[in-house]
């Protein structure tokens, strides 16, 4: 029970990570539109709009990782996968993540590192706009990232070593949910077409419940 408290807290850390810095898309999408009426209604473009914009969606991507693997939310073809039962799905993660995810990771640290300090030793500037912000802290974020992504790789390693054992997977925070999957594990328990009829009689799932965060898989 108190190892699944160390990765429930470490998910939130993730979520805390990524919900703030998704406030970002507002001070983006304002940017933008400023951009736009100033160049178009005004024929007077700003010198830093571009600039702010890819470092904004680069922020907001980047900074959103961890959340999403937290969450179990990138994107994998999965019509396989579904169809497995959980330890093999957590035996064909193991394998991933220890193949392909953890060296990625440890070369996107020790790359990202290297790129934003020599960044910062040259007080490296943009090129792209007359005024030339200051962008070595934007890619600072790329070590910080991965460091973030690193931990919560650990987190879905125990994750996957723990279904194994035990054969089922461990609960996980989750706030969103596609709804695929909501369908999916209504059509398990009852059949698809009273399914379908329930939907377009209530206009939701059968069984949804409201919900800002709760856990499961």
């Amino acid at each position: 029970m108190q190892l699944q408290s160390v990765l429930l807290g470490i998910d939130r850390l993730s979520a805390f990570v990524g919900k703030t810095f998704a406030w970002s898309i507002l001070v983006l999408t304002f940017a933008v539109v400023y951009e736009i009426v100033m160049r178009y209604a005004f024929r007077a473009p700003t010198s830093w709009a571009y600039d702010v914009s890819y470092m904004l969606y680069g922020t907001l991507f980047m900074m959103a990782g961890a959340y999403a693997l937290s969450r179990n939310g990138h994107v994998r073809g999965d019509f396989l996968y579904r169809n497995f039962k959980p330890t093999t799905q957590a035996k064909f993660d193991l394998v991933l993540y220890v193949l392909f995810f953890f060296p990625a990771i440890f070369a996107f640290m020790i790359s990202g590192w290297s790129f934003a300090h020599i960044s910062f030793m040259q007080n490296e500037r943009s090129v792209f706009s007359p005024t030339g912000p200051i962008v070595w802290p934007f890619k600072f974020l790329i070590p910080i990232v991965g460091v973030l992504l690193l931990l919560q790789g650990v987190v879905e390693v125990v994750r996957c070593i723990r279904c194994i054992r035990t054969g089922a997977w461990p609960d996980r925070l989750s706030d969103v949910e596609e709804l695929e999957q909501k369908i999916l594990a209504a059509a398990a328990e009852k059949d698809p077409e009273q399914l379908a009829r329930e939907i377009a009689a209530t206009g939701h799932i059968p069984g949804e419940k409201a919900g800002d965060e709760h856990t499961g898989r």
